[in-house]
Order: C-alpha cells, then structure tokens, then sequence
C-alpha cells in the first residue's frame, strides 16, 4: 500500500466530517504516514477526515472517535505544525475516554493558505470557533475539553481571555509550553520593523526541541512542513502580543505544562503572563523537556500526562 498523498488533491476529495465517509485510500495513505491508524484501545477507534470553508480557507479537519465517548477533546496545533503529528495527544486523550476533535490552522499541513501565514491572529479565532460548529453538529459528548501545544496555546489563551465565560468548552484548559512571546522577542521584534518593507520572508531554521532523537529528522522529512517564516506572520504576532497581554483577567484556571530547556517560547516571562491573567492556573514544569512536548521522550511524556490525568474529572 503506498503512503504518498498530494495535500491539494486530498484537500478537494473531502466532505464535511458530519457526511461520515469512510476515509478514501489517499487519506488513509496520509494517516499511515503519520501513524494515525489503529489507535486506541484494540484499534477500535473511528477516525474521519473533513472539510469546511470559512474566513476564505479550505481547512480539513479530523475526528477520532471511541465507541462510547464520554467527553471531547478539541485540539489545537502549533506553528508549523499539523494535526499529523499529535498521535501522542490523541492517544492519550482517546485512553481517557475522549473523542478528538482538530483541525489544521490556515497554512497548515493539508489546509489551505500561504504557508505558515496570517494577517491577523483573530482568524485562528474564526477557525476555533467553527471548529466548536464542526462538534456541535457531530453532537460530541461534553464536557469539551481544550489542548493546545505552542501558537496553538495562545489560540486557547486568546478564546480563554475574551470568550472563556460563554465559550461552548467549559471543561479543562490544557496549555503545552504555550506561545505568549518568544525567545528574543525584542530583537526578533526590532528586525521586523526594520526589514518588513524589504523581506517577504525568512528561510526557516530547523532546532532540536524535542529530546525524542528521532522527531528532528522525521520533522526535516515531512511533507507537510513549511520551509519560510513570512515576515507577515511575525507582524501578526506583534499584535497579537499587545492584544493578550493587555487582555482583562479571566476566572478560568488552565492546566499549563512547561519543559525549562524550552529554548522557542519565553517561557518564564509567559508563566508570569498567565499567572496574572488567570485564576491559580495548575503548572507542571519538566526540567529536561524542550519545546515540542507533544513529541518528547515518552518517559517525559508519561509524566506530564499522568498530571494531566489526575486533573480531567
């Protein structure tokens, strides 16, 4: 069986996840790529690729789903990332009993848009929301739970902040190494003014944020990674930091892992951050994790998992 897919192509095969198709043999190409068949217990796990439209974006979406689900999790990806490599997430999530709902950002993985690009943070906002539309109509169990891993914690945190009393996911919130702003903020900050007018975009550096050996090569492998960092993203950021850190405070109180060899976020001035803006947020700190917990070591994994665990009754 071969495990090639063009993105494009699968992108424009697919229906809304509400259809309930069974998967086509490009998109079970793409989840054997991924390693995303046969999870849960026994295998026994429904999984569905979709599609919506919504803010100009083609955005595919995926569902797993256990025989008798007893909550949801929504989950949200980080920068340059994709929903294909959460298999660690989605199989923890469907241990507990939980379907998993998530999508791929615009510029991301099989959706559409300029790669790893955005105008404005607020439609990360757009998509969120129409995910929670997306379950709705699927009629997931709640309580609806919330992940996001990086750029995709500061999606939740920027929900949490403005919409978190009226948001439809009133279970935990849970915070992987959460993007607030990144290392070297003020430098990265002062060359985008600087250069804006000039550079489009940046070749990306590929880092080692995951002490897993064998994530870096597979990430320098995949298909799906964007290979550009467009100034115009950055641009985005800067508002969007301004926006969050200006935000009321929120009565919520996420559950936040974080790894302190994270060498990508500014993790201690973030931490101070998100302590001010939430209600005793829960914090679990690894001293060895980096950036990427969603693909650490899975001793370490195991560890932020079980905190994890303890705190979603």
């Amino acid at each position: 069986m071969s495990n090639t897919f063009d993105p494009d192509h699968l992108r424009a095969g697919l229906q809304p996840l509400n259809a309930r198709l069974a998967p086509s043999d490009e998109a079970r190409a793409y989840q054997r790529f991924y390693n995303l068949v046969g999870l849960g217990r026994e295998g026994r796990v429904g999984s569905q690729l979709g599609r919506f439209e919504i803010g100009g974006y083609e955005i595919v979406t995926q569902l797993w789903m256990p025989e008798q689900p007893v909550a949801t999790l929504v989950l949200v990806h980080g920068f340059y990332d994709h929903m294909g490599l959460y298999r660690h997430v989605i199989e923890w999530a469907l241990e507990l009993g939980f379907a998993v709902i998530s999508c791929d950002l615009p510029g991301h993985g099989l959706s559409s848009g300029t790669r790893a690009s955005i105008t404005d943070f607020s439609e990360y906002q757009v998509v969120l929301d129409r995910l929670f539309v997306e379950a709705e109509m699927l009629q997931l169990p709640k309580p609806w739970h919330l992940c996001g891993q990086s750029t995709g914690g500061a999606i939740v945190i920027d929900h949490l902040l403005n919409h978190g009393d009226e948001s439809p996911a009133q279970g935990q919130s849970i915070l992987l190494a959460p993007l607030v702003r990144p290392r070297g903020w003020a430098w990265s900050k002062v060359s985008y003014y600087l250069l804006r007018a000039f550079v489009k975009g940046i070749d990306r550096r590929f880092s080692e944020n995951s002490n897993a050996p064998a994530f870096l090569p597979f990430l320098m492998a995949d298909p799906l990674q964007p290979r550009r960092l467009p100034t115009v993203w950055v641009g985005a950021l800067a508002k969007w930091i301004e926006r969050i850190e200006n935000a009321p405070r929120s009565p919520r109180s996420p559950l936040i892992v974080q790894g302190e060899s994270d060498m990508t976020v500014d993790w201690s001035h973030n931490l101070a951050v998100l302590n001010d803006k939430f209600d005793h947020p829960q914090i679990f700190m690894l001293h060895e994790a980096r950036h990427h917990l969603a693909n650490e070591l899975p001793e370490l994994r195991e560890r932020f998992f079980g905190f994890l665990t303890q705190r979603m009754g």
